[in-house]
């Protein structure tokens, strides 16, 4: 019992540290590139207010937890979009399968389309009449291995590419995650550790100025852009289900409930937190609720679920909502295959 007041300890310490009164000055803001790699992309997750390293199941957790896969009975297929703040809008495709006994692999692309942006200049800071867009995306090949019953880990190698206008970034990265039951009344742990990757720096046709023949010979130089770390996530989080079929508390075989918090530490941004719930129903029907603590702009979210059995497969409809205060709210409908 020591041990386990110990860990229990740690882990609160961990989630709750975002309580903290920390000075903006050190909270690395705008010191990484590729924010986008920070968008959440679940919709159950994003109901359970971002909660997902330890609950995700399936391909649509990859982004959080890259083992989250090992859940997957044969196949998987997962489909979202959203319109984002200010006319942005993103969406994901995945697809998982079970390769072997204990091996799994998924393949997760994620896009970014901010939509017609005007160009301005000095000269016409109302706009030249021109528009430019931000094309972003990542694609993961993610694998997953159970090693026992209880204890999953998987990798991703993922492929990065951000434009703005003619001026670009291309990268490789690389995400490690693990998920353990640990048999201790019921508690699952979830760990990830995404986007670690060499620096990046732009480059692009935007970048060159014009210059006299006189200064250079083809008339033109580029500026020299420095280079940025991608946005490092370490996300440490718990699951329990309180009640249903497999919990220690409350025993239910047509209810189910469960709890779900994530401490995240992105290294741009200071130590925050997650915590949801989710309540299902015959696992056909769920209704999650969730909140961001000491996020800068995400609050409470909220969100409901439909599973339904179509033969021998099973069709997942997600809808979640979440309020971004100054930056109103955003609405997500994701659709999910299992075959």
């Amino acid at each position: 019992m020591k041990n386990i007041s110990i860990a229990l300890f740690l882990i609160t310490s961990f989630v709750l540290g975002q309580y903290r009164d920390i000075p903006d000055v050190v909270t690395k803001v705008a010191t990484a590139a590729g924010s986008f790699l920070k968008l959440e992309t679940s919709a159950r997750a994003i109901g359970m207010g971002g909660a997902n390293v330890a609950s995700g199941r399936g391909v649509s957790g990859i982004p959080y937890n890259p083992s989250s896969i090992g859940f997957i009975q044969k196949s998987e297929a997962y489909f979202s979009q959203v319109n984002y703040l200010a006319g942005i809008k993103h969406g994901v495709f995945t697809y998982g399968t079970r390769i072997g006994p204990s091996d799994f692999v998924g393949f997760h692309l994620f896009y970014l389309d901010s939509g017609p942006m005007s160009v301005t200049t000095e000269l016409f800071p109302d706009g030249t009449g021109e528009d430019f867009r931000v094309i972003s995306m990542a694609a993961r090949a993610t694998y997953a291995r159970s090693l026992t019953d209880r204890l999953k880990i998987g990798g991703s190698i993922n492929y990065i590419r951000d434009k703005i206008a003619e001026t670009g970034m291309q990268a490789v990265s690389y995400d490690i995650g693990s998920n353990f039951n640990t048999g201790i009344y019921g508690t699952i742990l979830g760990m990830s550790i995404t986007n670690f990757g060499p620096d990046v720096e732009y480059a692009g046709e935007d970048l060159s100025v014009q210059v006299p023949d006189t200064i250079d010979v083809e008339g033109s130089l580029e500026r020299i852009t420095t280079k940025f770390p991608l946005p490092l996530i370490f996300r440490l989080g718990v699951e329990n289900e309180l009640l249903g079929p497999n919990s220690t508390f409350m025993k239910s075989d047509k209810h189910r409930l469960i709890l779900s918090m994530d401490g995240i530490k992105p290294s741009d941004y200071i130590v925050y937190g997650s915590v949801g719930m989710e309540y299902g129903w015959q696992n056909l029907a769920f209704i999650r609720a969730g909140t961001h603590i000491n996020h800068d702009t995400a609050g409470l979210s909220a969100g409901v679920g439909l599973n339904l059995r179509l033969g021998r497969m099973a069709l997942r409809v997600d809808y979640a909502y979440v309020n971004y205060d100054v930056l109103k709210q955003t609405n997500q409908i994701a659709i999910g295959l299992e075959f």
